[in-house]
């Protein structure tokens, strides 16, 4: 490719790639920086396979992701992908910078959490209240390194329905969506519950009893199936996986 090329949007002097040994294996590490909202996000790639890829869009949180906070699933569920891609030895986990707090940066969402402890509001009342959007995410530039990669077709790793919307606006075929659901724990059943009832997301797994569904402390319905269970077998192709999780997906 010749010096400023461009290949999906993306210039040849904006990308740089190498091999990253993981505890997982090794990946091709594939960094570029968003022609749109100029970031500079990665792609983690394992395997050659450009149908069906197994691929987990993942929005950058770094206290759930790095510090382990147990607030949100964000950091398990990062675990969960890498082990589904590990198992199938082949994948790809695009991790998108700027997507901190569904958008609003890591100060606002702090500011958020401040407002859920004090006021006992939830994930989108205290961004409301804060008069802060809900999400403001793009997932324009998975779209367009999937493209670079020469992606032809996903298989998205995603509770949230959104996010197949979201590639297919950009020109991204998704044939299945899989789900990536991990345990409720006292510090974010709230959370789960708010993404579940209010923003769409689909968790079957998740069973709010009445004392935390009334503002009760402490109490953590018991998920009716392990989460890593439900995504090994939507990734079998198992048709009897609870609340129809790993559901095939026209092109």
């Amino acid at each position: 490719m010749s010096e400023g090329a461009i290949e999906h949007g993306i210039a040849a002097e904006d990308v740089a790639e190498s091999d990253l040994v993981t505890s997982r294996g090794v990946f091709r590490a594939v960094a570029f920086r968003d022609p749109v909202d100029r970031y500079e996000h990665l792609a983690l790639v394992l395997g050659e396979q450009r149908s069906d890829v197994l691929v987990r869009m993942h929005s950058e949180c770094l206290t759930g992701d790095v510090f382990g906070a147990l607030r949100c699933e964000c950091g398990q569920q990062l675990d969960a992908a890498f082990d589904a891609i590990q198992r199938e030895d082949s994948g790809i986990v695009v991790y998108l910078r700027g997507h901190e707090g569904r958008g609003i940066g890591l100060l606002a969402k702090l500011k958020t959490h401040a407002l859920q402890d004090s006021a006992g509001l939830d994930t989108v009342d205290s961004a409301t209240a804060l008069g802060l959007p809900i999400d403001v995410r793009d997932f324009g530039p998975a779209a367009r390194v999937l493209g670079h990669l020469g992606v032809r077709s996903v298989r998205l790793l995603t509770n949230n329905r959104e996010k197949v919307r979201a590639l297919r606006a950009h020109g991204i075929r998704v044939t299945a969506r899989v789900p990536l659901l991990v345990g409720e724990n006292p510090h974010n059943v709230r959370y789960l519950t708010a993404k579940r009832d209010r923003l769409g997301h689909d968790l079957p797994h998740l069973r709010v009893p009445d004392a935390v569904a009334q503002g009760g402390e402490g109490a953590v319905g018991q998920p009716r199936q392990d989460g890593r269970q439900l995504v090994e077998q939507a990734l079998a192709g198992d048709e009897d996986v609870e609340g129809g999780v790993g559901e095939q997906l026209e092109g």
